[in-house]
């Protein structure tokens, strides 16, 4: 029983009856979840790079009170301030992720990490939600009072932003960028044409990475045609979902994870299938599903431009990463290596995303007498 009555106008009070305490509770739960499929999948991969059995697991525990904070303390925001965190975290990542390609950490391939303070920091996975804030600023001062080319500036942002990911090289960042924009735009009035030259537009661009980046084609060739190309992960993954059933070895019983490399981060759906089962994988969708929908219904009433575009692009960003995510390791897709938001290993990913859904739960707070809006 809560301790706040509706005639609470202190900031916490405010908070609590304005929240969408609903998404709130589903966010915590895929929190917990993750927490426990990364303790059950990280040991095996922790001895096999050769660290401590629950080194990995003690990482993760460690970054969530953060990660918990930062859901907490952004969703206290008004939609004023939302924006302006935005900004300067846009303006940081972006600046980060170009200092990757100079001085970032090269892993399978990629050069997407750098070191801060010992610290091993992803800034592209930063640059998700900010950008999907900034750019629905732009979009929604497009039509404000004072005529600024918000489209103009838009679209040069995503050209920059396209033009690093693409030289780290992040085709699946890339994609999720440019998903959550496009959406953005057709919700600000994109005209039939633009959407078709857009939409043309990216198909020339992916059939030109997978021309440039031989990554990009090993993994579209493999999909399409199973006997060319190393089928391991796939494979061990799909046999993880065979092995788990209806309900699941139990935990800790899976036997998989031991020989799939990133079992605790790209490939945790396939542990939650051996040792949960189905129905604790239907669950996981239910879950991402419930909050990008329940996001989605509070914005139905939604006048304001900028907190419909911008509350819409955070929630096509949580849930496309989520379907690109599941997709991957059921092998519908070909394979990307993306994390499941709240579920997957990772400390970059973990925060980003947290500062992604504060934002969305601020945007989406109820605001009757609230008189805070941009």
């Amino acid at each position: 029983m809560t301790t706040f009555s509706r005639a609470d106008t202190s900031i916490l009070g405010r908070w609590w009856w304005t929240v969408d305490r609903w998404a709130l509770a589903a966010v915590a739960m895929l929190m917990f979840f993750g927490a426990l499929l990364v303790l059950a999948a990280s040991p095996a991969v922790a001895e096999r790079i050769g660290l401590d059995r629950f080194a990995l697991a003690q990482q993760h525990f460690a970054m969530l009170p953060l990660a918990l904070a930062l859901v907490f303390g952004i969703s206290l925001l008004s939609p004023r301030n939302v924006r302006r965190l935005a900004t300067l975290g846009f303006v940081g990542s972006l600046a980060l992720t170009a200092m990757t390609l100079v001085a970032g950490n090269e892993i399978k391939g990629a050069t997407r990490w750098v070191s801060i303070f010992g610290f091993s920091l992803q800034p592209s996975e930063f640059l998700k939600p900010t950008f999907a804030v900034v750019a629905a600023w732009m979009f929604a001062a497009q039509h404000g009072r004072e005529r600024i080319p918000g489209n103009a500036i838009s679209i040069l942002l995503l050209a920059v932003v396209v033009t690093l990911l693409m030289l780290q090289p992040d085709l699946g960042m890339t994609v999720v960028v440019v998903a959550t924009w496009f959406v953005q735009f057709f919700l600000a009035g994109l005209s039939v044409v633009w959407v078709v030259l857009l939409g043309t537009f990216s198909l020339v661009g992916l059939v030109a990475a997978y021309f440039a980046f031989p990554h990009v084609a090993e993994r579209i060739d493999r999909f399409l045609d199973p006997s060319v190309g190393d089928q391991y992960q796939i494979n061990r993954s799909l046999e993880a979902f065979m092995n788990g059933g209806l309900y699941g070895r139990g935990p800790g019983e899976g036997t998989v994870k031991a020989v799939l490399p990133d079992a605790h981060s790209d490939f945790i759906f396939a542990v939650a299938g051996e040792e949960f089962g189905l129905i604790a994988c239907l669950l996981l969708v239910g879950l991402f599903a419930f909050v990008v929908l329940r996001g989605l219904s509070r914005l139905m009433q939604e006048n304001n431009l900028f907190v419909l575009l911008a509350a819409t692009g955070l929630l096509v960003t949580f849930g496309l990463q989520a379907l690109i995510n599941m997709g991957s390791t059921l092998n519908l897709i070909p394979t990307k290596g993306m994390t499941l938001p709240f579920i997957s290993y990772g400390g970059s990913s973990l925060l980003a995303l947290s500062i992604g859904m504060g934002m969305a739960l601020a945007l989406t707070r109820r605001r009757v007498g609230m008189g805070d809006l941009p």
